[in-house]
């Protein structure tokens, strides 16, 4: 979660986050949420949200996390491509994998296990496609990281950074 929410992409607000847990809650999270960087603040806050059902911001009446209405997919927008993350799906590279497969800016549910055992990208019954991105096994943070970086080159999320009025992020070529 904490490369999702430090990505460039949840920044320029293109990233919406849900968590569904193998009891299947789902947790909506705000993009403005700062996850604890220790492993006992980020437990108690898990365990407040699950006796509260909700987290606000200190200062602010915006929650930062939520439980809502199961299913997960009840909340993903009607028509928008559903792709599962795992080590047993059809590997492709990527990048050129957002490039090609998506049009524009369409919306798209990209589901990503966070689990030592099973492959959630490719058991969740709503997935329509599942692929690989490397055939290791690797973290979800690592995922979530290949994954934003690509929809970050595809809709031009690096070039935001301007100099002498000019787009350039040094990144781009």
């Amino acid at each position: 979660m904490l490369a999702l929410l430090d990505s460039p992409l949840n920044k320029a607000g293109m990233l919406q986050i849900f968590i569904r847990t193998e009891q299947n809650v789902v947790i909506e999270v705000n993009p403005q949420l700062r996850i604890p960087r220790t492993f006992k603040r980020f437990s108690g806050l898990m365990a407040q949200l699950l006796s509260k059902y909700k987290i606000r911001g200190e200062h602010s009446s915006e929650f930062l996390l939520k439980i809502i209405k199961a299913p997960v997919e009840s909340h993903f927008p009607v028509g928008s491509p559903k792709v599962g993350l795992s080590v047993e799906g059809k590997l492709v590279n990527i990048d050129k994998y957002v490039e090609e497969k998506f049009a524009g800016n369409e919306t798209v549910v990209m589901t990503i296990g966070a689990v030592s055992k099973g492959h959630p990208g490719k058991e969740a019954q709503y997935v329509e496609e599942v692929i690989g991105i490397s055939g290791y096994p690797l973290s979800a943070a690592c995922c979530c990281f290949k994954v934003t970086s690509a929809f970050e080159k595809k809709w031009g999320v690096l070039c935001s950074m301007t100099i002498n009025n000019k787009v350039d992020c040094g990144s781009c070529s």
